[in-house]
């Protein structure tokens, strides 16, 4: 295989070791007359119904472990539920493209874990009992008048729920956008004006969802505190660096300690109190002295668990990568920053190996041929305002996303074709989206960069617009794999060999 085939093949790898139905179907299970879901053991007796409820770009592959785990037994029809995701994950079409990845993810899983064996999967099957709500076209990883209504119909459903009820809380990335309800006063466009003038300004995920947070009517602990079931069990993918509960999907199961004071001084310090509707500043200044959800004053025991993130990506895809003969080293899971900056690092770790082995030859050292696999997992971000000719991102914003910028970046510091001789650097969302593209990222070796040479295109032209998806549709740099139904953050594989 080529390095690019190598490259495509570990990062495959990563994904399918964190499928959404694989993770949540390991962790659920009936036995002794108990609901099992993670550690949570719930008596069957007196139990009528079992909702399950969610959001994320992983909702349609976890809602299948969950029907595929209460397939025929006396459970199965006290499910229903709902689960907005991105329309693309809704028809069961949608998710054939992944399906040749299913048979490795289940042999990853049964090497990773002692005495786990291979479940079956669901894809391609409609959900009987789950209903998948379209809340936001494919690309788009905003909040939309669908996402509202869908919110709504969630908050009805674990409003009507009895005490003797289970809610299960499919949790995911893109569930900030995808489970969006404006708190009174507060419109989605006004939601959408604060959330594009921080991702603008390059703020992290934990400052958008912690002022998000304080305009909604689900985040931060409200989804549960809506619950009238006694028992609320969320199973969770994560998509934030480290994991925490209150920043996945803006934490709707788990009650937060920040108030509204702490949005008013992250918008300030971003400078941004000019930049919004005035209305969203003064119902911050209004909330500022009401207290945030306790978790003494949830009306249920809401219970939350993790069920698949980047490390265990991060893990397979080193499993791989040493199948097919590498030596790895892992930058880990915590990769912050900002993209371009990140890309230009990943290529210079790469060539230092290059450099330390030409040296090695000129030196008589014994010719053998090294392969070296970088991989890096996390989220670094775009910063639009680090550019003097900020755009109006309203009216132009740019096409592209981190990882399209992170290869681009790297190409841009190095656009000789002869430093990237033996060298592959694939940066893909493990969902499957990069912003708002049809692509997961983007991938170069030698043979691009030689295309790239011959099309007369300047990279750092590109680059400062952050119109990296134009820059890499145009010579073929794409790295597409339609929806995955899980995210676990970005991987980013990296390889050089002598």
């Amino acid at each position: 295989m080529s390095l690019r085939d190598d490259a495509v093949a570990i990062w495959n790898s990563g994904v399918a070791a964190v499928d959404s139905a694989q993770a949540v179907r390991r962790h659920v299970d009936i036995n002794d007359g108990c609901l099992i879901l993670a550690d949570v053991r719930i008596p069957l007796t007196g139990t009528q119904r079992i909702e399950v409820v969610g959001a994320g770009k992983a909702g349609a592959g976890m809602a299948s472990g969950i029907e595929s785990a209460l397939r025929n037994t006396n459970l199965e029809d006290r499910v229903s539920g709902w689960v907005n995701v991105p329309a693309d994950c809704v028809h069961p079409r949608a998710v054939e493209k992944w399906d040749r990845h299913l048979t490795e993810s289940a042999n990853i899983i049964t090497s990773m874990i002692p005495g786990s064996e291979p479940v079956p999967f669901f894809y391609g099957l409609p959900l009987n009992q789950i209903h998948l709500h379209a809340a936001r076209p494919a690309g788009l990883n905003e909040p939309t008048a669908e996402a509202v209504r869908g919110t709504e119909e969630i908050l009805r459903r674990v409003r009507s729920l009895a005490k003797s009820d289970v809610c299960i809380v499919l949790l995911s990335g893109g569930a900030s956008a995808l489970l969006c309800c404006p708190t009174p006063g507060i419109s989605l466009d006004d939601k959408l004006s604060v959330t594009r003038a921080l991702a603008g300004a390059g703020a992290p995920i934990q400052e958008l969802n912690l002022v998000r947070t304080q305009l909604s009517q689900v985040k931060g602990g409200k989804l549960a505190a809506a619950c009238n079931a006694d028992t609320l069990v969320a199973l969770i993918i994560s998509d934030v660096i480290g994991d925490p509960l209150e920043v996945i999907g803006s934490g709707p199961t788990t009650p937060i300690t920040s108030h509204a004071t702490n949005a008013l001084r992250i918008l300030r310090d971003r400078d941004l109190l000019n930049s919004i509707p005035p209305s969203v500043i003064s119902f911050l200044q209004q909330r500022a002295t009401v207290p945030s959800i306790s978790k003494t004053a949830l009306p249920c025991t809401a219970v939350n668990y993790i069920v698949a993130s980047n490390a265990i990506a991060i893990h397979a895809a080193t499993k791989k990568a040493a199948s097919l003969g590498y030596t790895v080293e892992s930058r880990g899971s915590a990769n912050a920053g900002e993209a371009a900056d990140e890309g230009r690092r990943l290529m210079n770790q790469l060539r230092a190996h290059r450099s330390e082995w030409d040296s090695a030859s000129q030196r008589g050292a014994t010719d053998r041929q090294r392969r070296v696999c970088v991989l890096s997992g996390g989220e670094p971000t775009v910063n639009l305002k680090s550019d003097s000719d900020v755009r109006d991102l309203q009216s132009s914003p740019p096409r592209g996303g981190r990882n399209q910028e992170l290869v681009l970046a790297a190409i841009a510091a190095h656009q000789d074709p002869a430093e990237w001789h033996n060298v592959a650097l694939l940066s893909g969302g493990t969902d499957g989206e990069d912003g708002p593209t049809d692509a997961a990222g983007a991938i170069a070796d030698e043979s691009l960069l030689l295309k790239i040479s011959a099309s007369g295109l300047s990279p750092n032209d590109y680059l400062s617009r952050h119109d990296s998806y134009a820059f890499f549709d145009a010579v073929s740099g794409l790295f597409k794999t339609g929806p995955t139904h899980t995210n676990v953050m970005d991987l980013r594989v990296g390889l050089v060999v002598s």
